[in-house]
């Protein structure tokens, strides 16, 4: 991987401070994603590690689904969506976790064959909770994850101490 390319990709990621609310530094990937270049050696970043493992790709709601839309393109794999509740029409598996201030849960189509083997992409690893969310709901489908991807991991706020062992392109 070309490191000079690498770091103009992480240079199109931005700060937006107090958003959504105050406090908040909100890393904004639309310039990155707009930018095919970055696009692509972001892409080919994330699957560097488990090139020839995995049978589909889980893209997280909702920025996950990007990635994994050009991992599949490019890999020539299919892609399981991993969406909020109440987004899917006939959910096969759904798992609810914890968040700073509630719960939430997320669900999965029946889409799976067993033991199939999933590479889990989302685009910035905070506190672990929906990553973990998403490990646990494969494993509740009847298939393996093989390992969890994303762009960013923030990593003062702990994440992985949650999701075990992740691959992340860029750590802030």
């Amino acid at each position: 991987m070309n490191t000079a390319e690498l770091e103009r990709a992480k240079s199109l990621i931005t700060s937006i401070p107090d958003y959504p609310e105050p406090g908040v530094n909100f890393r904004d990937i639309s310039p990155l994603i707009a930018d095919g270049p970055a696009l692509r050696t972001v892409t080919e970043a994330l699957i560097a590690p488990f090139a020839g493992q995995f049978d589909i790709v889980g893209g997280l709601e909702a920025r996950g689904f990007l990635f994994a839309g050009t991992i599949a393109a490019q890999t020539g794999v299919g892609i399981l969506p991993i969406r909020k509740a109440g987004k899917l029409p006939k959910p096969a598996a759904a798992v609810s976790y914890s968040l700073e201030y509630g719960t939430a849960t997320i669900e999965g189509p029946d889409v799976l064959r067993p033991g199939e083997r999933v590479l889990l992409i989302d685009d910035i690893l905070a506190t672990g909770g929906t990553l973990t969310a998403a490990q646990a709901l494969v494993a509740d489908l009847g298939a393996e994850v093989v390992g969890s991807a994303v762009v960013l991991e923030l990593a003062a706020l702990g994440g992985r101490s949650l999701t075990g062992d992740v691959h992340a392109v860029f750590t802030d």
